[in-house]
């Protein structure tokens, strides 16, 4: 006796038709996605234009192609180098403050003490201070060798008034730029060690750790991606920092405080040298987008772990 095998095959699936909801979702993404991308391109197409153009405010007329000329300036200015040099400097200090102290503080905040929520507050408040208001604060509260607060308390110590944009120019920068972020470090890396798991530093306590190995083998690998975070976005900002400079020191005195930021302003407003402006913000670009590249993959290597 014969048995037939009748072999099924699996019925293919009908293919997936959109819905209604997902065919009408491109024409109200679109309008806000091509703005976005008009938005971003078109000054990066006109700063590009410009970079090859021999374009003066004071002479507009005179506008001509000079190809490379205005990089080869650019490169071969000493306040270039000088500026990018003080650019390095300062990312470097204030992201060694803000995370070095944010970490401590953020252990601080999450012990338990009376009026922890007010200090909470108080120590977030300065990062919602516009940068201009901080800096104006600091210039004529705070630093100004005449009247500011610190100025009397080193007379009372019978120490002298200090000048401190006259004398340490980049260190009152780096006091006040830090002053404006640590809330922000604060705040991430609070939120980061408040997920740690309690179980795990008491095994640690039982085990016999003190404070310090708590601190090296457990909090700081648990805080290294937090950090990571806080260092990428930090990084980004402080290559941009503007509005702190021109308040207080104005690049001053010399190019003691000049970043590149504000080496751009200062041939593209003061020496109205638009085309050496541009080709300054391509070379910015260029740098900004290596460290970009540099701290995403750390994050993301961080992330991976």
């Amino acid at each position: 006796m014969s048995s037939i095998v009748v072999e099924r095959h699996p019925e293919t699936p009908p293919p997936r038709r959109r819905t209604r909801r997902q065919a009408s979702t491109l024409p109200l993404v679109a309008p806000s996605v091509i703005a976005l991308l008009l938005w971003m391109i078109v000054p990066l197409v006109m700063t590009i234009w410009f970079s090859f153009q021999r374009y003066n405010l004071l002479n507009p007329d005179a506008q001509k192609f000079i190809g490379i000329e205005n990089f080869t300036f650019i490169l071969g200015d000493s306040g270039f180098w000088i500026s990018l040099g003080t650019t390095i400097v300062l990312v470097a200090a204030v992201l060694a403050i803000t995370i070095g102290l944010g970490t401590l503080l953020a252990i601080l905040f999450d012990q338990d003490f009376p009026g922890q929520g007010i200090a909470r507050v108080l120590a977030i408040s300065p990062f919602f201070v516009m940068p201009t208001v901080s800096a104006l604060i600091w210039k004529n509260m705070l630093m100004h060798p005449v009247n500011g607060l610190f100025a009397q308390i080193t007379r009372g110590l019978g120490l002298g008034a200090i000048d401190w944009f006259a004398n340490f120019p980049l260190l009152a920068i780096i006091i006040i730029v830090s002053w404006e972020w640590l809330p922000f470090a604060l705040l991430i890396l609070l939120t980061a060690i408040q997920s740690l798991d309690h179980e795990q530093l008491e095994a640690a306590r039982m085990d016999g750790a003190n404070a310090i190995a708590l601190f090296r083998f457990v909090m700081l690998p648990h805080l290294s991606r937090a950090i990571a975070v806080v260092a990428m976005i930090e990084t980004i900002f402080f290559l941009t920092i503007f509005a702190e400079i021109f308040v207080t020191t104005g690049g001053g005195p010399g190019l003691a405080t000049t970043n590149l930021a504000y080496y751009i302003f200062l041939k593209a407003l003061l020496e109205f040298d638009v085309g050496g402006a541009s080709a300054g913000g391509l070379i910015a670009v260029i740098l900004a987008n290596i460290v970009a590249i540099f701290l995403l993959r750390s994050v993301a290597r961080n992330l991976d772990t």
